[in-house]
């Protein structure tokens, strides 16, 4: 059979990029509790086209990622991008996993426990000489309003932020570290169970301590200057404002 992809292509365009994106698929993570967690996630694989072919062989993305089903996890990340550059014969490929992961968290006061959902996410790259990876999850917060606090005679307008942390680092880590690092830099955490005692606690705790976006970003950035396992990192929070129609933003990486 003719295969296409590999004719030649006179149009002299180099593409960054192609593959396949958005794969629905079934993988399993470590986790620090119970060992490992499956999930769902979502996949995409790109590598290099020179200018001389037509297309790339998309099947093969899919072979690399079913010979390593039940092994992705941030071990073996910079190991399958390797694998899917040579299965291609690429000079540089690509990947990004995204999945929704699973914490059991312990209400302060009634300790009933249920399970928090963080969003998580892998990417990297690599052309056989430099290989680039980053570990990103995304955080609910609680925030107060520090300057409603200050200005009001009683009451302090409050929101539910987000927060996006990526990082770059040395040695392996756990995901429930790079979380417990933002949850413990904004007003309050977000729980998924609270009883009215939790509430009273949670809502008193974060009245007490208000922030702004910037101060969720700074006292982020802090925590990870600290830590020289982490060598480099972006960090984002994005405060859903209860009384104004837009968010408040910050965003913060280390240079």
């Amino acid at each position: 059979m003719v295969d296409v992809q590999n004719l030649r292509d006179k149009r002299k365009i180099n593409i960054q990029k192609v593959g396949v994106k958005g794969i629905k698929y079934p993988i399993i993570v470590l986790d620090r509790q119970n060992g490992v967690q499956h999930v769902n996630a979502t996949v995409s694989m790109y590598v290099n086209l020179p200018h001389l072919f037509k297309g790339t062989h998309m099947s093969r993305f899919i072979e690399v990622l079913n010979a390593y089903r039940g092994r992705i996890n941030i071990k073996t990340f910079k190991v399958i991008l390797s694998k899917i550059r040579e299965k291609l014969n690429a000079q540089s490929s690509h990947m990004e996993i995204e999945f929704n992961y699973f914490v059991e968290k312990e209400a302060p006061v009634s300790h009933a426990k249920s399970l928090m959902e963080y969003t998580c996410r892998f990417s990297g790259e690599t052309d056989g000489k430099k290989t680039d990876f980053l570990v990103g999850v995304k955080v609910p917060v609680t925030t107060v309003c520090p300057c409603s606090k200050e200005i009001s005679e009683f009451g302090a307008h409050n929101q539910r932020g987000m927060v996006v942390v990526n990082v770059r680092f040395k040695s392996f880590f756990w995901i429930e570290d790079l979380i417990r690092i933002v949850e413990e830099s904004a007003s309050a955490e977000v729980f998924s169970l609270l009883k009215r005692s939790d509430e009273k606690f949670v809502t008193e705790k974060a009245f007490s301590n208000p922030m702004f976006v910037e101060d969720v970003v700074r006292s982020i950035a802090v925590k990870l200057n600290s830590d020289p396992n982490f060598t480099w990192y972006s960090v984002e929070a994005e405060n859903l404002e209860s009384i104004h129609y837009h968010s408040a933003y910050a965003y913060v990486e280390k240079e």
